[in-house]
């Protein structure tokens, strides 16, 4: 009988990130079959009844994530990417359509004053590819800074600038509008650290005043969703990202 490991196989089935999935493992906040399970424990998919998730239950369903969803949202300023928020501020999951048995699984993060193309999926095991740096998935951003620009700031941004975690660059810069000292750019990379887009500008003397996503893994942002709202991807288009990612 085949067996693995128990976070896995949740994140697999759409109950969270295999990285949020540990979290609460070692919480001890995960149950199945009324037993607490550790982290790396192994099990067969086959004698899974039962699983509870930060005191959520859950009756196991194998052929739950038979076809995978995958949501385009458009997140508004001032939303939380978190399911919970002590402080009882708004988080976008608060908008996304329940699922049965299952949950939504965000692709990455903004932060709480940016705003743009957020994707979700019920596929723990695409999300987590989707994000990973080795699969290169390309972000476009647009973002209005403040500063005095010069002849070679352009040329720092791609080439990369230094910061605490190490180097970080733009793959493209592209000026789109704008007068004066705040002026609008399109840039896109690859990685997803911690508030990456705004500490390049930040380190070379520019404040963002606005940061947009409004691209991901080649999925623009349509111009016809508005902040707070939603849209169910195609399965042919949900397939188009399985194939980006090396995944049946």
């Amino acid at each position: 009988m085949i067996q693995e490991k128990i976070q896995k196989i949740l994140a697999k089935y759409g109950y969270g990130s295999r990285r949020y999935i540990e979290t609460l493992i070692k919480l001890k906040l995960v149950q199945v079959n009324n037993k607490i399970v550790n982290i790396g424990q192994r099990i067969s998919l086959k004698t899974i009844k039962k699983v509870i998730i930060d005191q959520q239950k859950y009756l196991f369903k194998v052929n739950q994530s038979k076809y995978s969803k995958v949501l385009l949202y458009n997140k508004c300023e001032g939303e939380l990417c978190t399911y919970k928020d002590p402080r009882n501020r708004k988080t976008v999951f608060e908008k996304l359509p329940y699922l049965n048995n299952s949950k939504w699984i965000s692709v990455g993060r903004l932060d709480i004053n940016s705003s743009g193309l957020l994707l979700f999926t019920t596929d723990g095991m695409l999300a987590h590819r989707l994000m990973h740096p080795s699969f290169n998935i390309r972000k476009i951003y647009k973002v209005r800074v403040f500063g005095n620009f010069t002849s070679d700031i352009i040329e720092k941004l791609s080439h990369g600038v230094y910061l605490s975690d190490g180097y970080a660059s733009f793959q493209s810069v592209q000026f789109q509008y704008g007068y004066g000292k705040n002026k609008w750019f399109n840039v896109s990379l690859c990685e997803g650290r911690n508030r990456i887009v705004r500490r390049v500008w930040e380190k070379l003397g520019f404040k963002v005043s606005k940061l947009i996503r409004i691209s991901y893994a080649d999925f623009a942002l349509p111009k016809t969703l508005f902040p707070g709202n939603w849209i169910e991807l195609s399965q042919n288009d949900v397939n188009t990202l399985y194939i980006k990612v090396n995944l049946k």
